[in-house]
């Protein structure tokens, strides 16, 4: 009993000497203990990378889609983000705030194998695999127009750069660039090539369109008389896109030859060219119409790969900037925002990211 007693009185004497610890002021020791985590946690959160862009976090990643996403572009002054693929659904997604989607625009009956704005962004044209071409209001959510005359899938479209009332090309697998314009719904001129057109895109006039399929050579077509004007050759497999450069100078053609190339087409250009050539973005089975862009003032070149990366180059040094990680399928369309450091990806994955460049 006396046993149990002394060690009663012991534990009580043991809990009010740890009540009298708590209740006193602490000391030096543990006040510079307490600032010295605080420095870690501050110095922590210092050496995370400044941000450059308005979005609400580095990454946003956007789903929503029912299958692969093969195409997806900014609209021209950054405040929507328009997608679709194989889903044959048009997605709308805003830039700002948590990215949400505002609309889904529905039509087509084949997947949709390319998309543009047109110039003042109130405008959409798609290029589908129901050999047929879509022109879309985007303030009253719906097709305007539907553009028939292609016999087959129709792989690529652009829309000039010229003002209203634009012009719009289309490439197809019925051997054919056509020529539309937004106010008509029928084919205004159709170029005839011997092979399947799969990229197309405007110069800066709008006089001459290029066009690249499954010849594996870059084509300008001379407009006015219907006629090839130019043949630029090098690569050695199907050409998948084509992007024009932002003053109009050069363009940028991505291949199933795993090489990204940029050719000048200014007139009284010297006989070779091709200017460079960019090399590491890959295709594989899939066989994909992956396509690449120009950064805003065109100084870096994005493209999307096989290998689920994206490829960043520096254009005047064809250095490799970015080696970028993320999807888990292929990156089948790839675009810059047109006043941020901001990179749109779109992947057959399903899903899209938004993601800030330093």
């Amino acid at each position: 009993g006396s046993f149990k007693l002394s060690y009663y009185n012991e534990y009580k004497s043991y809990l009010s000497m740890s009540i009298e610890l708590l209740k006193r002021p602490p000391d030096a020791l543990e006040l510079a203990a307490k600032k010295i985590r605080q420095d870690l946690v501050e110095s922590k959160q210092s050496k995370l990378p400044p941000r450059t862009s308005d979005l609400q976090a580095p990454i946003m990643h956007l789903t929503g889609h029912g299958a692969e996403v093969l195409c997806c572009k900014f609209g021209p002054f950054g405040d929507i983000v328009a997608s679709s693929g194989f889903d044959r659904h048009i997605f709308l997604w805003n830039v700002r705030g948590e990215c949400e989607n505002t609309a889904v625009l529905t039509g087509h009956t084949g997947s949709i194998q390319q998309l543009c704005f047109t110039g003042d962004g109130k405008d959409l044209v798609t290029a589908s695999s129901d050999k047929t071409l879509g022109l879309w209001d985007l303030e009253i959510g719906c097709r305007v127009r539907k553009f028939k005359a292609h016999h087959s899938f129709v792989n690529s479209c652009c829309v000039s750069r010229s003002d209203s009332p634009y012009m719009i090309c289309s490439g197809s697998d019925d051997n054919t660039v056509r020529l539309w314009d937004s106010r008509r719904r029928h084919c205004v001129k159709t170029l005839q090539n011997k092979y399947q057109v799969t990229a197309v895109c405007f110069n800066d006039k709008g006089d001459n369109v290029l066009s690249g399929g499954i010849d594996n050579t870059v084509k300008i077509w001379d407009l006015k008389h219907g006629q090839i004007q130019l043949e630029m050759k090098g690569h050695v497999d199907t050409i998948t896109s084509l992007t024009l450069s932002p003053d109009g100078n050069f363009v940028l053609s991505n291949s199933m030859d795993n090489t990204v190339r940029m050719w000048d087409i200014r007139p009284f250009a010297p006989a070779n060219r091709c200017l460079k050539a960019f090399v590491g973005a890959q295709h594989n089975f899939e066989k994909n119409l992956i396509k690449c862009c120009w950064s805003p003032h065109g100084t870096k070149i994005v493209c999307g790969s096989a290998d689920r990366m994206v490829y960043v180059w520096e254009t005047s040094t064809r250095k490799l900037l970015y080696k970028l990680p993320g999807h888990t399928g292929s990156v089948n369309d790839v675009d810059c925002h047109p006043t941020q450091p901001v990179l749109l990806t779109g992947s057959s994955d399903k899903s899209l990211f938004l993601g800030e460049l330093q």
